[in-house]
């Protein structure tokens, strides 16, 4: 059986995470990525709390693919340590599911 998860992480402008989005899309590591934003985030850094404006990404894809997805995060993402969470996918509509799976990139 095929696992779906959503991959979320949050970029300060929306621009990047046009960029971001587009760049998981065109390597076939996300079917579909929500752009939501802009949002107010709290969080301590650095021993402090801190708080900033940015915009969050939905990405929906497979397991076997997370991997992938975070190192393509990683590698073009400003934050010394960005947030890159993966939520399991428990249920969806099928063809929706089937639509997902098409669109990604072949399982290995």
């Amino acid at each position: 059986m095929t696992h779906y998860i959503q991959v979320v992480t949050t970029l300060p402008t929306q621009e990047a995470a046009r960029a971001m989005a587009r760049k998981l899309l065109e390597r076939r590591l996300a079917g579909c990525v929500q752009i939501s934003g802009p949002i107010e985030s709290a969080y301590w850094w650095q021993g402090a709390i801190d708080t900033s404006s940015e915009w969050r990404l939905t990405a929906k894809s497979r397991t076997d693919l997370f991997p992938a997805i975070e190192a393509a995060i990683r590698a073009d993402h400003p934050y010394d340590v960005p947030e890159i969470l993966a939520e399991s996918i428990l249920a969806g509509l099928p063809e929706y599911l089937e639509w997902l799976h098409r669109e990604l990139a072949p399982a290995e």
